[in-house]
């Protein structure tokens, strides 16, 4: 078992740098998503229409890209310290951002034939 140990140990800060790398690239996912929904908010108010499925779409894209990092960071989590409160926190997150996903979608294959129906009624 004394082999083990340090085998162990390094599995552990590996998946502890893993965990950081993958929550701080969903940090910057949500900045991102802030700064693209800031700039179109920006070019909204300089219009006369105000974007705000566009704004609302790219924000939650972003959001669910952060989430799927977030989610990859507590899978990690839950394979060194499996715990009811990590299982817990992992299946609270996975729900989340499948319900995210689906509305999102639902909602960018509804905008996108928005825009093909008024491209059809142009022609």
């Amino acid at each position: 078992m004394q082999l083990l140990e340090p085998l162990e140990e390094t599995l552990q800060h590996s998946v502890t740098v893993f965990r950081l790398m993958l929550e701080s690239v969903s940090v910057v996912c949500v900045v991102c998503g802030f700064s693209t929904a800031i700039r179109c908010l920006i070019v909204g108010f300089r219009s006369s229409s105000f974007p705000f499925l566009e704004v609302r779409l790219r924000f939650g894209s972003w959001l669910a890209l952060a989430l799927e990092f977030q989610l990859g960071s507590d899978v990690l989590s839950t394979t060194i310290a499996p715990s009811f409160e990590a299982l817990g926190k992992l299946a609270v997150i996975a729900v989340i951002r499948t319900f995210l996903n689906y509305f999102l979608t639902q909602e960018l294959e509804a905008e996108e034939k928005r825009k093909e129906d008024q491209i059809d009624k142009i022609k």
